[in-house]
């Protein structure tokens, strides 16, 4: 297939930092070091449930035929 191999269409771990970037969002105060956030980022990330990511990858064939349909133009992923 030729597409640009970062194109977020074609990239569900874009998804997934959506959702990690949402949940340090939740945290009523910034991190006070660099060890403090890197621990969020762990814990947040080790929240993901398994299935969302399963759908993500479920979601793949879907997300071509969009691509391919749309030419490379926009899709709703």
């Amino acid at each position: 297939m030729d597409w640009p191999p970062q194109s977020p269409d074609l990239n569900p771990i874009e998804h997934l930092w959506q959702t990690l970037k949402y949940q340090l969002r939740m945290y009523s105060k910034p991190p006070e070091s660099v060890a403090e956030l890197w621990e969020r980022v762990q814990d947040e990330w080790n929240k993901i449930p398994v299935e969302t990511v399963q759908n993500l990858i479920d979601s793949m064939p879907k997300r071509i035929n969009a691509v391919l349909k749309a030419r490379g133009g926009y899709t709703k992923y």
